[in-house]
């Protein structure tokens, strides 16, 4: 496929999308980030794509999610977030809680079947504490094989396409019949990212008439310079700090930025950085090509099956013990498991603003702090090496 044609479909896609929500009730019913995942995952599956584009889908994932996240931040209430940050801390450490119990129990499972075990370990406790600069930095740190690292790597990009599918899809009904819902804050009730959900909403092509563009145009450029510092300060520190440091100079800039009341107050910013989120999504998911999965190791792929989804079933039992809404527990646990950027992609699946600044905040703190668990995890349990 020519590399210029597949940036124009990666780029208009969500144009596409956007209409089919805007036109028919059951696209909007379905939701706009997962028909990008859901058209992504053809592509990536279709054979159509080669190595010889995996520069423009790094590029294009690298770029649009550091400009998204200010225009998400710009509109954000940030006295609603800090009013809401206490259930979220709580759903956080049941979270990492709910990875430890499968990470260790699978390694006395499963174990003795795989090879160096107690290193895959670590790296399973740090990618799904922070992400994938974790898991690359706990593959240094432990010397694991080059084969080693890949296939897990591989399998751990596929289950967690599967789970961001079942986040974004019917995870919140499932949720809601055993945990309670969120409790939105009095003046940002039920936000709404797809166009056609309330007849009341303008179209999304409503950001053309020169009174909102000129404006959102500023906000754009503003976003774009943030993304410049941030990536500017990420040079400044080691490779395997420089994500962590990245995203949490964009996010504490685009906050920021939203105590200026131009910039609060600029029609469509939330709505441009949806657009950003959407083709972020369409790229990721072109990038999960299931003819890769090797079914030769299947206790390594049942391992990382029992981390991504036996944790999110513990974490649904804690939060029923321990009063936490279905929501936090939803993008605490993308947080997690899939790290910061995928935050609003889920968000916007679950129609909640209010919950992005929080699970943003999750997994910095999860960058921060999966090299160290990761490590501590691998060197406990090399002491029952098998």
């Amino acid at each position: 496929m020519d590399i210029f044609l597949l940036l124009l479909f990666f780029v208009f896609s969500p144009l596409g999308i956007l209409y089919l929500i805007w036109r028919f009730p059951l696209a909007a019913k379905i939701g706009s980030v997962l028909i990008a995942y859901l058209i992504g995952l053809i592509l990536g599956n279709s054979g159509l794509l080669t190595e010889d584009h995996k520069w423009l889908q790094d590029l294009l994932t690298t770029v649009t999610i550091p400009i998204a996240l200010p225009l998400l931040l710009f509109s954000m209430n940030i006295k609603v977030w800090i009013n809401g940050i206490g259930n979220t801390v709580k759903s956080m450490i049941l979270g990492i809680i709910s990875l430890l119990i499968p990470v260790v129990g699978g390694y006395f499972l499963l174990g003795d079947k795989i090879d160096e075990s107690w290193k895959i370990a670590g790296m399973l406790t740090g990618v799904y504490t922070g992400g994938t600069p974790n898991l690359a930095a706990i593959k240094l740190a432990l010397n694991v094989r080059d084969e080693v690292y890949i296939l897990s790597h591989t399998y751990d990009m596929l289950l967690s396409a599967f789970f961001l599918l079942f986040a974004m899809s019917v995870a919140q009904r499932v949720l809601l019949l055993w945990l309670k819902p969120y409790e939105y804050s009095n003046n940002n009730i039920g936000f709404q990212i797809d166009n056609s959900s309330s007849k009341d909403k303008k179209p999304f092509f409503y950001f053309t008439r020169k009174s909102v563009l000129v404006p959102l145009l500023i906000a754009i450029g503003l976003a774009v310079l943030i993304f410049a510092i941030g990536g500017g300060l990420s040079m400044l520190v080691p490779e395997n700090s420089s994500m962590a440091v990245a995203i949490l100079s964009i996010t504490t800039l685009g906050i920021a930025a939203s105590f200026i009341p131009k910039i609060n107050k600029t029609e469509k910013t939330f709505d441009a950085g949806m657009y950003l989120i959407l083709i972020f999504s369409v790229v990721v998911a072109s990038m999960a090509d299931f003819r890769n999965l090797n079914i030769n190791a299947v206790h390594l792929f049942l391992y990382i099956t029992l981390c991504v989804f036996g944790s999110f079933i513990i974490h649904i039992i804690l939060a029923k013990v321990f009063n936490v809404d279905a929501d936090n527990v939803i993008v605490v646990s993308t947080a997690l498991t899939c790290s910061p950027p995928f935050v609003p992609v889920v968000a916007s699946a679950l129609k909640n603003k209010e919950i992005i600044l929080s699970g943003i905040t999750v997994g910095i703190i999860g960058y921060a702090i999966g090299n160290y668990l990761g490590i501590s995890i691998a060197w406990a349990l090399h002491s029952f090496k098998f």
